[in-house]
């Protein structure tokens, strides 16, 4: 009996489908070896973690770590850059492999993603005008203050646990910053370590704040189910360690070993 047209229909679908699902299921290390390159999602416009120079040029402290990275995987790094607001998104559909932006590994980021091993330890902070003289230090200080943050960012979420302050919201750290500087906001709070970047390179008349939260543990995000690209990017991030390229990077852009909390004065 030959097989009816309907038949044919369903099996073709059926045969389609899993040829999807074993696409869509495609270990990520595979597909970065055989393109060649490692596609990675920076803002930007986030000194002194990325942001382009005189030259327009790619630079900052994760810009070179994801070059290390992509060199240890034997792959050229491929940079795309977003707002923060569409960064995380970008990854979930895929027009990157990796985010190396100062993404902190938070539970809920987990729920969808997986992330490498830690590879930066830092902490909120308030950033404030360098003129400021009100006492700004704990959440009863911000009740009734506006505070500048970035869209989709951790900041945001630990900003709207303030009550009665006011979170606004922005597309990234230099349009709250400016805010900032012209008296819109009273703080901002983001990643301690963008302090001393702002204080020695910008004319911006800001200065930190006080610390606010916990210690965070920054790591690289990349879609669920590829384990031997977490292995690999694990051990790449283990050998720029033990050859010393990321102590040299981070000693460049932040004067210490950043992967270690700072040492108490």
């Amino acid at each position: 009996m030959k097989p009816s047209i309907v038949s044919i229909l369903r099996v073709a679908v059926a045969t389609a489908l899993l040829a999807a699902g074993v696409a869509s299921a495609a270990e990520l290390l595979d597909e970065v070896k055989q393109r060649g390159s490692l596609r990675i999602g920076v803002e930007g416009t986030y000194p002194p973690f990325n942001h382009r120079d005189e030259q327009g040029k790619l630079t900052g402290f994760d810009v070179e770590i994801a070059e290390a990275l992509a060199a240890k995987l034997g792959v050229k790094p491929e940079f795309t850059t977003s707002e923060w607001s569409g960064l995380l998104a970008g990854l979930q559909a895929g027009k990157y492999d990796v985010i190396v932006n100062q993404v902190a590994a938070t539970d809920k980021r987990r729920e969808t993603f997986d992330f490498s091993e830690p590879y930066v330890v830092s902490s909120p902070q308030l950033i404030v005008r360098a003129n400021e003289t009100r006492k700004l230090a704990t959440p009863a200080d911000l009740k009734g203050k506006k505070i500048g943050v970035g869209q989709g960012s951790n900041y945001a979420d630990m900003a709207r646990q303030i009550e009665g302050a006011e979170v606004k919201v922005y597309p990234g750290a230099p349009e709250y910053l400016q805010d900032l500087a012209t008296g819109r906001i009273d703080v901002a709070l983001n990643d301690s370590l963008l302090i001393p970047y702002l204080a020695q390179k910008t004319k911006l008349p800001v200065k930190a704040g006080a610390p606010l939260g916990q210690v965070e543990k920054n790591a690289i995000p990349f879609r669920k189910g590829s384990p031997k690209f977490k292995q690999a990017i694990d051990q790449a991030l283990a050998d720029i360690r033990a050859d010393g390229s990321f102590v040299k990077i981070s000693t460049k852009w932040f004067g210490r070993d950043v992967s270690k909390p700072p040492v108490a004065p």
